[in-house]
């Protein structure tokens, strides 16, 4: 058994921004902080992947068009 540590940090967000978080919170039934660490997790995957080369894209369903997703 061991005892992960835990940090505690202040996020100030924009009213708009807010209300996105307070949003997907709400549609995928998380905390904020879940949803955070959700965040955190997909943006780390994504830098691993495009370090390595690939690239990012988003495709529509229905007219599979695609589109690629630039990371700044």
């Amino acid at each position: 058994h061991t005892v992960t540590e835990k940090r505690t940090m202040t996020l100030n967000l924009k009213p708009a921004e807010m209300a996105v978080l307070e949003a997907l919170c709400e549609k995928k039934d998380l905390s904020k902080t879940a949803l955070v660490r959700q965040a955190l997790r997909l943006y780390q995957v994504v830098e691993q992947r495009l370090e390595k080369g690939d690239k990012l894209f988003i495709e529509d369903e229905g007219t599979k068009e695609k589109a690629e997703v630039m990371m700044l």
